[in-house]
């Protein structure tokens, strides 16, 4: 699950960005109001976390202009501005969520879940498809009840397939939510992991549908 971090604190950003990984998450850090809308704008990120106090350009001014121009991403306010009048401020330019300063990163991580399964129409925490469950809390995956054992790659690849259950996702679109700035992705990556995924859940979970992609089938064919 790729999100993008704007914070300008080096500290916080680099323990925020350590542990979000740790927890599953690709991060993206910028360090200006003015990259993280440009990155907004530009990047199909699953959630953004947005300190207001940012260099450059006020993380307020930043999420009124991309919700101005359509970008519909996540958006968390991470913040030490804590007065009720700032966070109304915060909530009606368009955030989804708001945190004050510190925050427990274990909540964090709690909170861009559930930001994005919302945004993808999903109100369980436990994503389901036949008999597969995964869990990204805990990131766990059953098949009929049964522990299934996925490296890393593979969990957050099933993952974005059961968030976006029954829609093709392109080999690009795949790419972009699996890997942050920085990481080398090989040619035949993705079609690799998803050769893992059949063998370990079963053929029928995951189509090719020829010249655009994969898909994910919620429920069994008949």
């Amino acid at each position: 699950m790729r999100i993008l971090l704007a914070e300008d604190d080096s500290l916080l950003g680099d323990g925020l960005r350590a542990g979000l990984r740790q927890l599953g998450f690709q991060v993206d850090w910028v360090r200006d109001g003015e990259a993280a809308e440009r990155e907004l704008r530009a990047q199909p990120y699953e959630a953004a976390v947005l300190d207001l106090g940012l260099p450059r350009k006020d993380g307020l001014d930043v999420l009124a202009a991309v919700r101005r121009s359509g970008v519909k991403t996540p958006v968390l306010v991470l913040t030490a501005r804590d007065a009720v009048p700032e966070r109304i401020r915060g909530l009606d330019a368009g955030a989804d969520d708001y945190v004050v300063k510190p925050v427990d990163l274990h909540e964090l991580a709690a909170r861009l879940r559930a930001l994005v399964r919302r945004a993808h129409g999903q109100p369980q925490e436990r994503l389901s498809a036949q008999d597969v469950e995964l869990d990204p809390a805990s990131r766990t995956v059953r098949k009929a009840g049964e522990p299934v054992t996925l490296s890393t790659r593979e969990f957050d690849l099933l993952q974005a397939f059961m968030l976006s259950a029954d829609r093709v996702l392109s080999r690009e679109q795949l790419e972009q939510q699996l890997y942050s700035w920085g990481q080398e992705v090989e040619s035949n990556a993705i079609e690799v992991h998803i050769h893992n995924l059949r063998r370990k859940l079963g053929p029928a979970l995951i189509h090719t549908v020829r010249g655009v992609g994969y898909m994910l089938q919620k429920g069994l064919s008949r």
